[in-house]
């Protein structure tokens, strides 16, 4: 039977901890039997897990006869992780286990080294301190989860879920994951690629110094600005622009303009009844196929889609605004 370990240290979220339980020790095969045996691993006898303490059945050596091993996030996602932690982690995936973190589990895989080259996601919130942090890992804030074959990680909340069911589809196929997904009260549909529905992505406490040039982005987001525009607009490099955004946002200018452009979208689209192309408009797109491929690629969904499931209420035009086009 495939062993499923799930790894606990003190800090562990109830919650991260929680959904490969639910979901690994839910799945059932055609015949009925278990599809996992499901493991709880930690590194000392009582684990600190804030709300509750926590008694593991297994210790970390369990880790070595481990088909799959799950990271759950924890609440401080900067703090030094047990050294036997990390060495346990590295030498599961050393002789071929596979990985996998829930949120801001991420950080902890980052820090055994197992993200490095690679792509990775996290909770959106997380995402610029895991790139800032460990800037080998190719981090990729807007999904859901993503799959790099041998090491799996995925974003906050519910995304843990998707991870696990995928896991699950992986092994033993659609209708067993199906059904596990049902027994979950979970859809299967959401992909990985489908985005992490955010709200805002502010720059960070540290980021001070791109504030002022964020502000005047957002104020002229319907200009048609380049990288040069903005390296003009802060008197810098374009070379120069692109590490600070890198250091600071976790991105690049160009995919800040877009993506802001697209929150501005997601708002018109949720607070008014304006026509989807004029959204487009309004919010800094040149043409409404690009604003189309745009939204596609960061939400996950079309921006019909996106009104069908989020638009509150029933608004006027007129109370749109439009995203401002001052150059001061």
């Amino acid at each position: 039977m495939h062993t499923v370990a799930v790894v606990a240290f003190d800090g562990v979220i109830g919650f991260d901890l929680a959904t490969p339980l639910e979901v690994f020790g839910r799945a059932r095969l055609f015949d009925g039997r278990s599809a996992y045996d499901v493991r709880v691993c930690a590194d000392r006898d009582e684990i600190n897990a804030g709300a509750f303490a926590l008694r593991a059945p297994w210790g970390l050596d369990a880790l070595s006869a481990a088909d799959t091993v799950v990271v759950p996030g924890v609440a401080d996602p900067k703090a030094a992780v047990p050294p036997q932690v990390l060495d346990a982690l590295r030498t599961a995936a050393a002789r071929g286990a596979r990985i996998a973190s829930i949120c801001v589990g991420a950080f902890t895989l980052a820090a055994a080294g197992l993200l490095d080259g690679r792509r990775a996601t996290t909770h959106w919130a997380a995402a610029a301190a895991l790139a800032r942090r460990y800037p080998t890992v190719n981090v990729e804030p807007d999904v859901l989860y993503v799959d790099e074959g041998d090491v799996l990680t995925s974003a906050g909340a519910a995304a843990g879920l998707d991870l696990c069911l995928h896991i699950v589809r992986c092994d033993h196929g659609g209708a067993v994951a199906a059904e596990t997904a049902r027994l979950s009260v979970m859809p299967l549909e959401r992909a990985g690629g489908q985005a992490q529905f955010i709200a805002h992505e502010p720059p960070t406490a540290d980021g001070s110094s791109l504030q002022p040039l964020l502000a005047w982005v957002a104020q002229n987001a319907a200009r048609n600005l380049s990288l040069d525009d903005m390296a003009a607009r802060a008197a810098i490099s374009s070379r120069t622009l692109i590490r600070r955004f890198r250091e600071q946002t976790g991105t690049t200018p160009m995919q800040w303009l877009t993506r802001y452009r697209v929150r501005r979208a997601q708002q018109l689209l949720e607070t008014t009844d304006v026509p989807v192309e004029q959204v487009g408009t309004l919010a800094g797109f040149a043409a409404a196929t690009t604003f189309r491929e745009r939204f596609k690629e960061v939400v996950g969904v079309s921006p019909w889609a996106y009104r069908r499931a989020f638009q509150s209420r029933p608004h006027s035009p007129a109370n749109a605004g439009a995203v401002g086009t001052s150059s001061a």
